[in-house]
């Protein structure tokens, strides 16, 4: 059997294997952030398909953190029991479970219409969300916020909290050069643009103990004028000295459409070579997202000491049952094409689901 189907322990946990379901917004909660049937559904069919992982789509710690409509929240006690169900799926399946929390900063979309206005480290011309800078009190309170939100998670169950630092969300924006202009002790130099980072690990670290697995999703790298590597890494080394226990390498600010559009190609292993860096600056271990179809790919990248953990998102959209598949010794590649057209349907319909594998079933059901 391949070593990546082997049970290990990374990252404080125990996985059957070597596979982990990224954070992937499913839209099925409900205008309260309450967790559904439809979403007891989907982690059930991703721990009975064979992920040894499984992280929660993006879990908000404040109203005001909000990204968009049909996330699940974290923001109130209210949310843990129905969080609970999320996690017996789970575990039913055999699978771990992660809650990714986050806050969104500007990056808001319309909830219903009124977004109000979004909380950003900076005032940024030209952005299209309405929002505005964040006092000193306002940082403060939202530290809290995530710390309240990881006890939240470790009460509902979960084996993992994931401090969710990616994507042009709050975290991306602290760190940037591109969202951070404050001239206080919250930025500035690298050093104090990472100072949320280091102030939200402590905060949760005091609030779930020593000995509860804290990942974090991090952006490790950006865009003309972003943050560079040697600035992300210094980041994670940071973070790694204040107890973090792994990390997923993805997309920062302004750089997340550059990573999910490259061709079919070898370049398509979006963070890869990002990976690797990280993997020879900390000790911590190290997970890798984005372009990975083929079994034999995730082999060579363990295998070559780029990451330790290979996490997917749309190809266990298409195929939940992906891992399973290929344990089988079906190792076919991935059906999944890339087309993005699973996350169009999220925004225009909330619907969670493969476009191909609903035109599929449609021409089946007509012959």
């Amino acid at each position: 059997m391949n070593s990546l189907f082997d049970p290990s322990v990374i990252g404080g946990i125990r996985l059957r294997n070597r596979f982990m379901r990224s954070a992937t917004w499913d839209a099925s909660a409900t205008d309260g952030g309450d967790v559904t049937d439809v979403s007891v559904r989907i982690f059930d069919d991703l721990a009975r398909g064979g992920v040894g992982l499984i992280m929660t789509g993006y879990a908000y710690i404040s109203e005001q953190g909000r990204a968009a409509g049909g996330q699940y929240g974290i923001a109130e006690d209210r949310h843990i029991d129905g969080l609970r169900r999320l996690v017996k799926a789970a575990h039913d399946g055999g699978a771990r479970i992660g809650a990714q929390i986050a806050h969104a900063g500007n990056n808001r979309v319309l909830i219903k219409g009124q977004a109000g206005v979004g909380l950003a480290p900076s005032q940024i011309e030209g952005f299209p969300i309405a929002h505005r800078a964040m006092t000193v009190g306002e940082i403060e309170a939202t530290i809290g916020d995530f710390a309240s939100a990881a006890r939240r998670a470790q009460t509902a169950g979960f084996d993992v909290v994931q401090l969710h630092f990616a994507h042009g969300y709050l975290g991306s924006q602290f760190l940037s050069p591109l969202a951070n202009h404050r001239t206080d002790e919250w930025g500035g130099s690298p050093e104090k643009r990472r100072r949320f980072h280091i102030e939200v690990l402590r905060a949760v670290r005091k609030a779930v103990g020593d000995d509860f697995p804290v990942w974090a999703k991090l952006g490790l790298v950006e865009g003309e004028g972003g943050l560079t590597l040697a600035e992300g890494l210094d980041a994670l080394k940071a973070m790694e000295g204040e107890g973090l226990s792994a990390v997923e390498i993805s997309a920062g600010q302004g750089a997340v459409g550059v990573r999910t559009e490259r061709p079919e190609d070898e370049e398509s292993l979006f963070f890869r070579v990002e990976s690797a860096a990280a993997k020879r600056a900390v000790d911590i271990p190290v997970a890798v997202v984005g372009g990975i179809r083929e079994l034999a790919t995730a082999e060579d990248i363990v295998a070559s000491g780029d990451a330790d953990l290979i996490s997917f998102a749309r190809p266990l959209i298409r195929e939940p049952d992906l891992i399973a598949r290929w344990q089988r010794g079906d190792t076919a590649r991935a059906k999944c094409i890339r087309d993005n057209k699973c996350l169009a349907a999220v925004y225009a319909t909330g619907v969670f689901e493969c476009q191909e594998e609903v035109l599929l079933r449609q021409q089946g059901s007509s012959t």
